[in-house]
This record gives C-alpha cells, sequence and structure tokens, in this order.
C-alpha cells in the first residue's frame, strides 16, 4: 500500500515537473518571438535620412540671415470706413447717444506684420506691394534683432512686388535662383514670420507652376507650394535646395484664414525683374499691344474656324495703339511674339510687358486659316500714374477727381462695351489708388453729368472739372452696367 502511494506520489511530482518546464519552456518562447519582432531602420536609410536632415538644416542656416520681419503701422480714418460713417450718422447716435458700445474713434493706429528679403548688402530688401503699401512707418527687424526704419523705392501691385530700403551695410544677401527650373515634386522651405514668429522655417514640395487666373495680381505666373505659409509669411523667402531664392511668398488660398495646404509665391525670375525696375525708375515701365486677349477655347475655336489648339484671341484691338498700327485685327489668333510661342493669355501678357517700349519686334497671327507675320513696335503700358492714347491729362487737379482719367466715346469703345448710341460723355479709363474717386468710380464707368452740368465730350469735362475747388463734394451722374446713377465723392486721401 505504501509502495503504490509513492509510486502515485512520484507520478503526481513528474507530471508538475512537465508543466512547469512547458510553462518556462513557453515563456522562453514568447520572450524569444516578441524580441524576434522588434525592427530595425536600416544603416542605408539611417545615412539617407540623416544626411537629408543635416542638409536642409545647412539649407536654413545659409538663408536665414538672409530674411527680415517687416511691422508696418499706419493711420485709418473712420470716415473711409463704410460701417464708421454709420456709427457717427447723427440718426444713429440719436438713438444710441456718443456713448453708445459701438462708437468708433475717428482715427486710430493700425498694425500689420510681414516679411522681406535681402537682396543687396547695401540695404535693399524686396517683400510684397500689400506689405507696405500706403503704410505711414515701416519697421525693419534682421535675424540679429536689430532695428532699422524702412522706406519705400518703389511697389509694384501689379505683380505685389515692392522694394524698401534700410539704412546699413555689409548685409547677408540671398543668392537669386532660377525660377524657370522649378519642377512639380522638388523640395523647397519657405522662410517668415508667421503671426510675429521670426524667422519661422516650413518644409514642402513644388506642387505646381505657372499658375495663372488666381486673382491675386494683374501679371501671375505663381508657383504653387504645400509648405505651411500664414499671415505674416507674405513676402518671404521660397528657398530651393541649393539655398537659392526661388520665388516671394505671397498669398495662400484658404477658406479659414489660415494655412489649408496651398500657398503661392511669386517666381523670382518675375521678382528680379520688377525690383531691377523699381530699384532704378522707382516703377515698373512695362511693354504694350493695345488689345484685349483671352483664352482660346474649343468653343471658339469651332466658332471662328480655327484648327490650332493653342493660342491667344484677340477680342478688341485699341484704336491707335500698337497692335493697330501693325494691322492686327479683332478675331486674329496670336501664336508667337518675338519667336516664342505665345501658347496662353498668361505667356503672351508677361512676354509682352517684360518688353521695352520702343522695340519692334515679329509676332505671328492667324487670320481666317492663315498664318500671317507681323512687326509690332510695342508701346508703354498706360498706368494710373500715364495718361492713355487719346485720354485727357488729369495730373494738374487738386480736386477729388484727381488721379482720374477720361477718354472719349470712341466707336471702338461703344463695341467693346456694348453701350448705346443715345449715351454721350466721357469713359473712365484708369483711376488711381490715392485718389479721392478710388473706391467709387469704376473703369468704364460713363460721366454724363459733374456737379448737374452735362458732359459731351472731353473738353466740356476738363472745362467743368478744371473750376471745382479742393474742398468741394463733387456729384456725378454715370452710366454703368446698363443704368443711371448718381454717386457723390466726398472722402479726401
Amino acid at each position: 500500500m505504501l509502495t503504490g502511494k509513492k509510486t502515485i506520489v512520484g507520478a503526481l511530482l513528474i507530471v508538475c515537473g512537465l508543466i512547469i518546464g512547458l510553462v518556462i519552456s513557453s515563456d522562453f518562447n514568447i520572450q524569444n518571438q516578441s524580441l524576434a519582432q522588434v525592427k530595425e531602420v536600416s544603416p542605408q536609410s539611417k545615412a539617407f535620412l540623416e544626411q537629408l536632415s543635416n542638409a536642409l538644416a545647412e539649407v536654413a542656416d545659409v538663408v536665414k540671415p538672409s530674411v527680415v520681419n517687416i511691422s508696418t503701422q499706419k493711420t485709418v480714418d473712420t470716415k473711409d470706413n463704410p460701417m464708421g460713417r454709420f456709427f457717427e450718422d447723427p440718426m444713429f447716435k440719436k438713438f444710441f447717444g456718443d456713448e453708445s458700445p459701438f462708437h468708433m474713434p475717428k482715427k486710430f493706429e493700425s498694425r500689420a506684420l510681414g516679411s522681406g528679403v535681402i537682396i543687396k548688402d547695401d540695404g535693399y530688401i524686396v517683400t510684397n506691394s500689400h506689405v507696405v503699401k500706403d503704410v505711414d512707418e515701416i519697421k525693419v527687424i534682421l535675424s540679429d534683432k536689430s532695428e532699422y526704419k524702412g522706406k519705400v523705392i518703389g511697389t509694384d501691385p501689379k505683380t505685389d512686388v515692392a522694394v524698401i530700403k534700410i539704412e546699413a551695410s555689409n548685409l547677408p544677401v540671398l543668392k537669386m535662383g532660377d525660377s524657370s527650373k522649378m519642377k512639380v515634386g522638388e523640395i523647397v522651405l519657405a522662410i517668415g514670420n508667421p503671426f510675429g514668429l521670426n524667422q519661422t522655417v516650413t518644409m514642402g514640395i513644388v506642387s505646381a507652376v505657372g499658375r495663372s487666373e488666381v486673382g491675386i495680381a494683374d501679371y501671375e505666373d505663381f508657383i504653387q507650394i504645400d509648405a505651411p505659409i500664414n499671415p505674416g509669411n507674405s513676402g518671404g523667402a521660397l528657398v530651393n535646395a541649393n539655398g537659392e531664392l526661388a520665388g516671394i511668398n505671397t498669398a495662400i488660398f484658404s477658406t479659414s484664414g489660415g494655412y489649408q495646404g496651398i500657398g503661392f509665391a511669386i517666381p523670382s525670375s518675375m521678382v528680379k525683374n520688377v525690383m531691377d525696375k523699381l530699384i532704378k525708375f522707382g516703377k515698373v515701365i512695362r511693354g504694350w499691344l493695345g488689345v484685349n486677349i483671352q483664352p482660346l477655347t474649343p468653343e471658339l475655336a469651332k466658332s471662328f474656324g480655327l484648327k490650332e489648339k493653342q493660342g491667344v484671341l484677340i477680342a478688341d484691338v485699341v484704336e491707335g495703339g500698337p497692335a493697330d498700327k501693325a494691322g492686327l485685327k479683332r478675331g486674329d489668333l496670336i501664336v508667337s511674339f518675338d519667336g516664342k510661342e505665345a501658347a496662353n493669355t498668361r505667356q503672351l501678357r508677361n512676354l509682352v510687358a517684360n518688353t521695352t517700349p520702343g522695340a519692334t519686334l515679329g509676332l505671328r497671327a492667324i487670320r481666317e486659316g492663315k498664318e500671317m507675320a507681323f512687326n509690332v513696335t510695342v508701346g508703354e503700358l498706360p498706368d494710373s500714374k500715364q495718361t492713355p492714347p487719346g485720354a485727357a491729362p488729369q495730373s494738374e487737379l487738386t480736386n477729388k477727381l484727381r488721379g482720374v482719367t477720361i477718354q472719349e466715346l470712341t466707336t471702338a469703345i461703344r463695341e467693346r462695351f456694348n453701350i448705346p448710341s443715345k449715351v454721350s460723355g466721357v469713359i473712365v479709363t484708369t483711376i488711381a489708388d490715392n485718389s479721392p474717386a478710388f473706391s467709387i468710380l469704376k473703369q468704364s464707368d460713363i460721366v454724363q453729368e459733374v456737379n448737374r452740368k452735362r458732359v459731351n465730350n472731353v473738353k466740356e469735362y476738363e472745362s467743368i472739372v478744371s473750376s471745382i475747388k479742393a474742398d468741394e463734394d463733387i456729384l456725378l451722374l454715370i452710366y454703368r452696367g446698363s443704368a443711371y446713377i448718381y454717386v457723390t465723392i466726398t472722402g479726401k486721401k
């Protein structure tokens, strides 16, 4: 009996030992399996990523000293603000009084932030036109925290490029790159001062090149990027992998006001062309053909009987302009300018703008299925400081119509704007940004009366307007969009 019990106990001990052994063995297997699942980055990948990281850090270190912070200040008059005029209305005050919570001060200081890039070691800095437009004071802060007062050398709203200058020397200059070599997918860095956070560097790729019809400027050839940029980045540097300036960050596409993955930069080739002219002349002198152009769509090509897939269609020719003198007509399809392809409106507009006025160049166009050659002597693009051909000079005016240029109603203009024969007067061609009439009148408005006096031509307009005093309000009857309306010009700028 004792022997049987010993046998049973021995068997139990053996079973327990087996179970313990299996558990221990299982535990070791789990640990071994767990250890086997741990993976490591290959030495090749580590080396590549470390090299890329070091390269980006080196590029950032090289270019950051050339990017500056720009802060601006200007005095805003609430009389120029529609809401300000509403809250100051006597009827509004009658109900709410002067202590109304809606009461606005007559004037207040407005401050804004932006960025800039040092382009010459003696203090020249390129930025966006909208950063420094109409400001009273510019403060520039360098990467070493030193501060300088900035002075505007010139602005070009048509490309949103401006040049300012500070009194300094031996400054770090960012080398200008060749934006024409930029490729979609290329790595770029964006450097600026978003929300006042100095020397912020972000990375992304080029999403697209040659972006136009964005609605930001008159002359567009944007580099689209996905590198994060935000308010305050305007005027900052877009840098390529060589540490060169590839563009000037200018705008974002956003429905919220913040970064949403789409940003735009002005290419360095356009920036260089504009800044050189601003430094030399204080303004940008552009070539002018004297035509209104539009893209060639399949529908238009069919209507005009054109087999071509590319080109720029002439919608109108300015009477007496360079194209008119060269023999071009409405409906002609421009396919090349100065030996260069004119595949779309952006290409042609930029080619002509970059041409020196007075130069005679070759242009090829298709008319009724036949390709024709023309020699065009390029004119100078009229701007708000110039009087277009046939327009009345207004530079001598000191009243509230200063900065407004007008022109006779010619047959070509009537056809272009579909103006009925019964409508007489003069047509508004340009309104200067600093004119009191800037936000009231529009291009193509027909001025019929000035202070209740009839206007039939430029001579009558000049006679009436020249007798108006500087502080006198002006009442105009204008024809706009198939309707007659009265407008008053009372604001001062």
